[in-house]
């Protein structure tokens, strides 16, 4: 592996281009304010996109002397990287897409800390208050356009995959874009890159040069997931859940590619929306795809959803498996209906305001030993809010396996301990281990060791 760092200056892109002096002094003063460690980390998971590294302990540990400042200019910002990775580079100069990524760092983190979450005005313990943050993140980031008609595809699915499971996103993507459809991801490698590498070949045969490539990403999970260089719109959420809301109040349907835990969370908080009474008329196109060598994972999926939130799950989504143009047709027709439901209930194209998100699937879960074994796992209770706390679950296992808080976490105080109903338990832990035996959850250390206990005390 090569470690060549590099020192260097890069010139502001967008939004940054002309600046007032109270801003450019904001920016100095809040950028190494406490905001400073998570801009920093965030910063050199931009600079690492394309590299090896999806663990974000290891990638800190090897840029540990790594730093960012901005520097004041007379009618901007500059930003001035030390012991930056090599890769971000080419002869000297970084490359233009890192460097707007690199910017979108700046704008998000220090946004949110100053105009959002210290605003009187944001309400973040209320549902709409969170709803209200998530749009304004969106706004500033420049996400929404009012002239377009729905055609934003979320494609979720894992960042480490097989070549064949590649390929297949790539197909997905590319009949996505020949029916003028577009991409949101969480902007990593794998299932995030392949829609929108491959719809970059569909828009380019149908002349579409205003393809959107949206990728949305949370500090916590970043390095592991770093941006991917077709990503044209780069939104850094200040939590998982707020990334989740993102999704669903932007996007118009949802495409789940084979992964691991962290899909499976993805699936379960879309679900327990969905199942939520006041979103029972709500159109909105879900469907869980692959190759035919991933049939097992979506079998399991499937599986895991009948026994533990019932067919009325089961039917807000269509498994295709190893037809990439059937998805684009079916997804395609979803977005239709999508789009006649939001001109005649006079919603918004660019933000679904009238999707129910309750504050369970809200508030920011801190997957601490003691949170994780005081999750309420039992079948006793709707429907929608088991799938809360089914993805707080998940949530914490994908904690402990990527995240470089959770993993230190771990490996400090050993495996989470689940605690809820034994037939529910079980069913989790039969998804889990097909997981690991499909190898579709990476774990810390050297062998397959799972970071949870399950318990049926």
């Amino acid at each position: 592996m090569s470690t060549e760092l590099i020192d260097a200056q890069v010139s502001p892109t967008g939004q940054f281009d002309i600046l007032s002096k109270y801003e450019i002094h904001k920016l100095r003063d809040e950028s190494r304010g406490p905001q400073y460690q998570i801009f920093r980390n965030c910063a050199l998971a931009v600079l690492n996109s394309g590299g090896y590294m999806d663990d974000g302990k290891e990638l800190l540990e090897t840029y540990a002397d790594f730093d960012i400042s901005v520097i004041p200019t007379e009618r901007s910002v500059k930003l001035e990287v030390h012991n930056a990775p090599e890769s971000a580079f080419v002869d000297g100069k970084m490359i233009r897409g890192i460097a707007e990524h690199l910017f979108a760092v700046l704008r998000d983190i220090i946004y949110v800390n100053s105009e959002i979450t210290g605003d009187p005005r944001y309400d973040l313990v209320s549902a709409q208050g969170v709803t209200d943050a998530v749009f304004h993140i969106l706004r500033n980031a420049g996400t929404f356009n009012r002239n377009r008609v729905p055609r934003l595809v979320v494609c979720w699915g894992g960042h480490s995959i097989s070549a064949e499971e590649y390929d297949y996103t790539k197909k997905v993507g590319y009949e996505l874009a020949l029916r003028s459809l577009d991409i949101c991801t969480g902007c990593g490698p794998g299932a995030m890159k392949g829609p929108m590498k491959g719809a970059t070949i569909g828009h380019a045969k149908q002349r579409d040069k205003h393809g959107q490539y949206l990728g949305i990403t949370e500090p916590g999970i970043i390095a592991a997931e770093a941006p991917n260089p077709i990503v044209n719109q780069l939104v850094i959420m200040p939590d998982i859940e707020k990334r989740l809301e993102a999704f669903v109040r932007t996007g118009h349907g949802v495409i789940v590619f084979p992964g691991g835990a962290g899909t499976a969370e993805e699936i379960l908080y879309l679900l327990g929306i969905l199942l939520h009474e006041d979103n029972k008329q709500q159109p909105f196109p879900v469907i869980f795809t692959g190759p035919a060598s991933a049939a097992d994972y979506f079998i399991r999926i499937d599986q895991f959803i009948a026994s533990t939130l019932g067919e009325s799950a089961r039917s807000r989504y269509k498994i295709i498996i190893d037809d990439p143009a059937e998805v684009a047709r079916e997804m395609a027709a979803g977005i239709e209906k999508v789009r006649q439901h939001r001109k005649e209930t006079g919603d918004a194209y660019y933000f679904n305001w009238q999707l129910k998100v309750s504050t369970e699937f809200q508030r920011p879960f801190a997957p601490t030993h003691e949170n994780m074994r005081e999750l309420a796992l039992h079948t006793s209770q709707e429907p929608y809010l088991l799938a809360a706390n089914l993805r707080r679950a998940f949530s914490g296992i994908v904690s402990g396996n990527v995240k470089d808080e959770g993993i230190r976490n771990v490996e400090k105080n050993g495996p989470y301990e689940l605690c809820g109903d034994p037939e529910l338990m079980r069913s989790m832990d039969t998804l889990l281990e097909s997981f690991i035996k499909q190898q579709r959850m990476k774990l810390p250390g050297k062998a397959y060791i799972p970071c949870y206990r399950i318990s049926q005390d």
